[in-house]
């Protein structure tokens, strides 16, 4: 049986954009297959902006890996600390969005981190995805404060962030091992004060 928490598992509503219907769903063990595809053909754009992966990046995105990853991911999702949605676009699979470190009591946080496919970028996908993301976090889960970090060099992210309403709080130094390297990180945050109405809709 599935352990169920608060805002898990569960879709979220739905955003248009101009590369189609946006919405979040729980991560499936199906989409291994184009996790890997995706993540390989944008090799080039993610290894500079995330974790630094040991071996060779496509050792990491194997069948083998996948199936690793999910039960991992899974795993925490059954504990209520970690929530991995899968991405959608038109019922498609573009990507991922997890909200991480889940804590309620006094602290009521989490972080959020997301990636989406080349082949659907910069048509409001990703902005969607994390609006959606922060309203589930907030209206769902219970959460009061969502906070996210990001390469000072990676524009692209942070405009989205921007545009979604987090704002900067500080930098945080050598924050994580990123392509081989420590590496400082923007830290922005948001909380439910700043966004009373809702961000998606």
């Amino acid at each position: 049986m599935t352990n169920r928490h608060p805002g898990w598992p569960a879709k979220t509503p739905t955003i248009v954009t101009g590369a189609g219907r946006v919405r979040l769903r729980p991560l499936s063990r199906r989409d291994g297959r184009r996790w890997s595809e995706l993540r390989n053909a944008d090799e080039h754009l993610l290894r500079p902006v995330e974790p630094t992966v040991p071996g060779q990046w496509w050792e990491a995105h194997t069948k083998a890996m996948w199936r690793r990853n999910y039960s991992g991911l899974t795993a925490l999702a059954a504990q209520g600390v970690l929530l991995p949605f899968a991405i959608e676009v038109d019922g498609g699979f573009a990507g991922q969005l997890t909200l991480g470190n889940v804590q309620h009591g006094v602290v009521c946080s989490c972080w959020i981190g997301y990636w989406v496919y080349s082949g659907v970028s910069g048509r409001g996908v990703a902005s969607s995805a994390v609006e959606l993301g922060v309203d589930h976090a907030m209206t769902q889960v219970g959460m009061h404060r969502v906070e996210a970090t990001v390469l000072e060099s990676n524009v692209a992210s942070r405009r989205v962030l921007e545009k979604v309403g987090f704002r900067e709080e500080g930098l945080l130094q050598r924050n994580l091992h990123i392509n081989g390297q420590w590496r400082d990180h923007v830290l922005v945050g948001l909380t439910v004060e700043e966004r009373p109405s809702g961000l998606a809709r």
